[in-house]
């Protein structure tokens, strides 16, 4: 058998060598990221990571938050998930390792004799069988590493759900409080507009001049309009805590209380590098692992061309000579050397490579338009920062405005000055309440854009790499 294999084997290994051209699996990322954000002013510099929450002044946004990540179940879920993820890759790399198996028989038997006696006899035999493929050519390892790949992508799948559930947990904390603002403004101009109709249908009773009966019309109108927003505004505020208990692994009572403010932003933004970026954030950090993973399988599936080599070994005893199982020589002397290589198989191991290298080049792809999404949702959160900020300036100044002008249109009507009248002074809430309600809707805006900018860069401005 020895000059039989020494034969074949030069033959097996240049047959398998001469199918075997290698076509290079491809790993390098092509896309260069600019130097700097061009929607962040040049004086802005910065890093970024994971302590995001930091640059919101509000202690009760990050009790939510951890509490979220401790007891929400699709979090929990993904955990699990990760954890078998990590017990899979025990497979490829028990293969590189020989594998043995022990097995245990017995039987007993009984020989009646003439004179109704039994003679009973046992017999067990144990079996020890090993085997190994030595990985001659590296596609084994090449496989273990696809796999190493794979459960480092969903490690940063992980890290991406956790990211994405503190967003999503901050945002529902923001528009909770938003939504108790806007209730308590809707509860004020009910109850504004409901004394405004009653001075108004009195004077109108009365015939006191100027209180027109459009002016009880548009006093009716405006209550109720006002009494709807309400009603609105109320479904909208148990909506938005429904929502966050959701997210925190809460029954969906409606019980969580808001703060009467909105979380405060400590500083302005400083933008950091799309290098840094590109190292940090999750979803980016995981498709460079499908890019290995893929460039590896590819790799594997080409080396399946190449003969391969199994080493057997087997050994088995009776109770009567259990001592010889585990002798080295009983071994040695039962091991078989077997070669393979595949002859024909109708074109599915070349499809299979041509399958996985175009698999590599799809995530390729793939990476370079995760890449250029996490730019342009940098860019329109940067954007959108400055945006934001312009339509605050000018909003506070038309609430201010509309305030002062309310004000001013009820003084005149007590007063008597011509020209104003309750359809003025009426004219005037209006406009003062829905320029406040839209002050709310816009602080509220600027937190969840800001929240959005953390999501997008992965984390905070500092740090350039998550800690865990």
């Amino acid at each position: 058998m020895r000059h039989t294999l020494t034969r074949l084997l030069p033959v097996l290994v240049l047959s398998g060598c001469a199918q075997f051209v290698q076509t290079k699996s491809r790993t390098q990322q092509t896309l260069r990221p600019p130097s700097s954000w061009v929607q962040a002013s040049e004086r802005n510099h910065g890093k970024i990571s994971a302590g995001w929450l930091d640059e919101f002044d509000d202690a009760v946004m990050k009790r939510l938050v951890v509490e979220a990540l401790d007891n929400n179940p699709a979090i929990g879920a993904a955990a699990a998930r990760l954890r078998a993820a990590q017990r899979g890759t025990i497979g490829t790399r028990a293969a590189l390792l020989p594998s043995i198996r022990s097995s245990l028989g017995g039987s007993r038997a009984v020989n009646l004799a003439g004179d109704d006696s039994a003679d009973f006899s046992t017999n067990l035999n144990l079996s020890l069988n090993a085997s190994w493929e030595p990985d001659l050519w590296g596609r084994l390892r090449d496989l273990n590493d696809a796999s190493r790949h794979n459960l480092g992508a969903a490690i940063q799948d992980y890290r991406g759900a956790r990211l994405s559930l503190a967003a999503n947990t901050a945002r529902a904390w923001s528009n909770l409080i938003t939504s108790e603002q806007q209730l308590q403004l809707a509860q004020r101009t009910v109850d504004g507009f409901q004394k405004n109709l009653n001075i108004i249908e009195r004077n109108y009773q009365a015939g006191i001049p100027g209180t027109p009966a459009l002016a009880v019309q548009l006093s009716r109108t405006n209550v109720a309009s006002a009494e709807s927003v309400l009603e609105q505004s109320k479904l909208n505020r148990g909506e938005a805590a429904r929502d966050l208990e959701v997210l925190l692994g809460r029954y969906p009572s409606n019980q969580l209380k808001a703060m009467p403010a909105l979380p405060v932003m400590k500083s302005s933004v400083p933008a950091g590098l799309p290098a840094q970026l590109l190292a940090r954030r999750p979803d980016i950090a995981a498709a460079r692992h499908d890019i290995y993973a893929a460039a590896k399988l590819a790799d594997a599936a080409q080396k399946s061309l190449l003969p391969s080599i199994n080493l057997t070994g087997s050994s088995s005893s009776n109770q009567e000579r259990l001592r010889e199982l585990l002798d080295p020589q009983n071994l040695v002397a039962n091991i078989a050397v077997s070669l393979s290589q595949n002859v024909f198989s109708g074109g599915t191991l070349r499809a299979d490579i041509a399958a996985n290298l175009a698999l590599n080049e799809a995530v390729l792809l793939d990476y370079r338009q995760i890449v250029l999404d996490a730019y342009r949702e940098v860019e329109d959160a940067l954007h959108a920062e400055e945006s934001l900020k312009n339509q605050a300036i000018h909003l506070n100044t038309e609430v201010k405005q509309a305030s002062l002008a309310e004000k001013q249109a009820e003084q005149d009507f007590s007063e008597g000055v011509d020209g104003i009248d309750i359809i003025s002074v009426l004219e005037s809430q209006r406009r003062a309440n829905v320029a406040r309600s839209s002050l709310i809707i816009l602080q509220n805006n600027r937190i969840q854009n800001r929240i959005d900018l953390h999501l997008a860069l992965g984390g905070d401005f500092f740090t350039k790499e998550p800690t865990k």
